[in-house]
């Protein structure tokens, strides 16, 4: 039996602490962010039209651009397992994440999907069919995921994730807010990458310093989620963005971001994911902090923030 119309949500990830030191077998931490969504809709079609409705693309799902290729793999994979490889429906994917930004966006749409088509098919689905499912598309765009976006997508708590092992929740007792901020800069993961590691070759004293502190830095940062230490984290947060400074995946916009997060009450902040762009994070103490920070990052020409409460209030 059909399930129509039939849903599915997730919602975006950043990355807490690690960015680039986690390539070098040091620890990183995700954390989910509920307050930056995405769904999925599934509608029955009378024909055997699939037809994809996005803010990027609308249209018959398979003459789309090729970044739906591992989207339309995935789909496609489901259907053939479902049985209903000429199933005519309407998907609409409504997202508030922005691409290219180290937010998990492509997880977060594959978690969305795959738990909209097992509703759609009145099928079971269990959180390790779920990661396994959304893999299919993650290969495809990313080449060799590490998981840690997948598993944050459709996560609650934080996850604690090494090189080579699982990701694993980890406990989380933190009030005060985060405040996330676009810097309308494209993240560049992959030169970010190539820069450290160039780094590395060149300095490799420094690099080794920054990659190892970064390292220590995901040992406090865990203890502080698990122990409500707000301002712990927050000399976390800038101590991080010291060394990622360091390893020269900062961005100028960043650095002037994270001024004024600092200028206006913020407890730390940093860059947060691949670098050179994308995102800033920073901590506030309560939601008034917040707001101003918020406030006068818009004033600086930020086009885009976000707010996450870390804990309700009534904990």
């Amino acid at each position: 039996m059909l399930n129509t119309p039939a849903s599915g949500s997730s919602h975006a990830k950043i990355i807490l602490i690690g960015e680039h030191s986690v390539v070098y077998h040091q620890p990183a931490i995700a954390l989910p962010l509920p307050a930056v969504r995405e769904s999925v809709t599934l509608t029955l079609r009378s024909d055997n039209v699939q037809q994809l409705i996005s803010r990027y693309y609308t249209g018959a799902r398979h003459d789309g651009p090729q970044q739906l290729q591992g989207i339309n793999q995935l789909v496609d994979e489901l259907l053939v397992r479902f049985n209903a490889a000429d199933a005519g429906f309407d998907l609409t994917i409504n997202s508030h994440l922005p691409a290219e930004r180290g937010m998990g966006s492509s997880a977060a749409t594959a978690v969305a999907i795959i738990r909209a088509l097992y509703r759609f098919f009145d099928q079971p689905l269990s959180h390790e069919q779920l990661l396994v499912d959304a893999n299919i598309s993650e290969k495809i765009i990313h080449g060799n995921p590490s998981g840690i976006d997948v598993a944050t997508a459709s996560a609650e708590n934080p996850i604690w994730f090494m090189a080579g092992t699982q990701p694993v929740s980890i406990p989380f007792h933190l009030h005060g807010y985060l405040v996330i901020a676009d810097s309308g800069i494209h993240g560049q993961t992959g030169k970010a990458v190539r820069a450290v590691a160039q780094l590395r070759e060149t300095d490799p004293f420094l690099a080794d310093q920054a990659i190892k502190g970064l390292g220590r830095l995901a040992y406090t940062a865990k203890s502080a989620l698990a122990n409500d230490r707000l301002a712990d984290l927050g000399k976390v947060f800038d101590q991080s963005q010291v060394f990622l400074q360091r390893l020269g995946v900062s961005h100028v916009r960043l650095d002037e971001m994270i001024g004024i997060a600092k200028q206006n009450g913020a407890l730390g902040a940093k860059l947060t994911g691949g670098g050179m762009g994308g995102c800033m994070i920073c901590l506030a103490a309560n939601e008034a902090t917040a707001t101003q920070i918020r406030l006068a990052l818009a004033k600086s020409g930020v086009a885009q923030t976000w707010l996450q409460p870390l804990k309700s209030e009534e904990h």
